[in-house]
């Protein structure tokens, strides 16, 4: 079939009487849609819009330090046409507020009731009434540059699955810039990120996380990267941790029997392989024996290293000997 027959034939369909009929009345119900819809948008309506809010001309040894509020939200009375172009045209408005002009000192401005809605009322059109407001003033909080730099912490609940732990956590960066008023300065020692929750992981395992801070402060870097490093936790049992004597007084010589203990704990794989005997502390107190007056001395396990857990001595007595030198 060739493409005059094709053309003959959709001509035919389509200025047949019947769809004459229908092609007409498709005609004017198009056009009182369009009439329609200009009366209806030449009425008048009340609608809320969002603004978005910036504050300008800050100087350049000023921080804004107060979570600003973006926008605001006004309730506008005028024509359904001038309302499509705020809510989709090119009229949208957009606030912007001198920072001179509504600074009031001591680190605080705000821009009143009255004068916010006059500065919205100058994004609109002459025609366009303002009934509302929300919030109804806008207050910003500043300081002269005066920061300091604290560390990161991590908050939440994160737990890998059963036999691992987190041996290690890293953050990217490690600290970060905080802006706020001296008096809250003082008091900040650490930033903390928004709560967590990751469990049920085994591998290594880097997150992205936004940093909660209190009001009026602004923290720069806002999102850290934190990586929790996991390890397989085993029993193990290190030998020859040497028993020390403590409160020993001058000129006397405290010997035990054995010497040296084995001490069982569980750690890390990673960790297992670094550890030697000198890095636990086993004592045996001196002014306790000579009050007991027993036969065998007590022997304490005081201190392992870092990561270790669950660490218990093979034995927790010992036979002694005091000499003097």
């Amino acid at each position: 079939m060739g493409i005059p027959n094709i053309y003959r034939i959709i001509r035919n369909f389509l200025f047949s009487n019947l769809n004459k009929q229908f092609l007409v009345f498709v005609f004017f119900l198009l056009l009182s849609g369009i009439f329609w819809l200009i009366m209806t948008l030449n009425e008048t309506y009340e609608q809320d819009i969002k603004i978005p809010v910036k504050v300008v001309h800050v100087p350049k040894n000023v921080v804004i330090t107060s979570a600003q509020t973006d926008t605001v939200r006004a309730t506008v009375r005028d024509k359904g046409w001038l309302i499509m172009t705020y809510l989709y045209g090119d009229k949208q408005p957009f606030l912007k507020v001198p920072f001179r002009n509504y600074d009031r000192g001591h680190g605080h401005g705000t821009v009143g009731a009255a004068d916010l809605k006059r500065l919205i009322e100058q994004e609109l059109e002459a025609s366009t009434k303002v009934t509302a407001i929300k919030p109804e003033k806008l207050d910003f909080v500043y300081n002269n540059g005066e920061y300091k730099r604290v560390a990161v912490r991590w908050t939440g609940r994160v737990i890998p699955d059963q036999l691992y732990f987190i041996s290690h956590v890293e953050y990217t960066p490690d600290s970060i810039d905080v802006y706020a008023p001296r008096t809250k300065l003082d008091s900040i020692q650490y930033i903390y990120t928004e709560p967590l929750n990751l469990v049920n992981f085994r591998d290594s395992l880097t997150v992205d996380c936004r940093l909660s801070h209190p009001s009026n402060v602004k923290v720069v870097p806002e999102r850290v990267q934190i990586r929790f490093h996991t390890d397989v936790l085993t029993e193990e049992t290190i030998s020859g941790v040497p028993i020390q004597c403590v409160n020993l007084p001058e000129g006397k010589v405290l010997r035990t029997f054995p010497p040296k203990v084995s001490v069982h704990f569980v750690a890390g794989v990673s960790l297992i392989r670094k550890l030697r005997p000198e890095d636990f502390t086993v004592v045996a107190d001196y002014r306790e024996i000579m009050d007991s007056h027993q036969e065998k001395c007590n022997i304490y396990l005081r201190a392992v290293p870092h990561g270790v857990s669950r660490a218990t001595l093979d034995v927790k007595q010992v036979d002694y000997l005091i000499e003097e030198e």
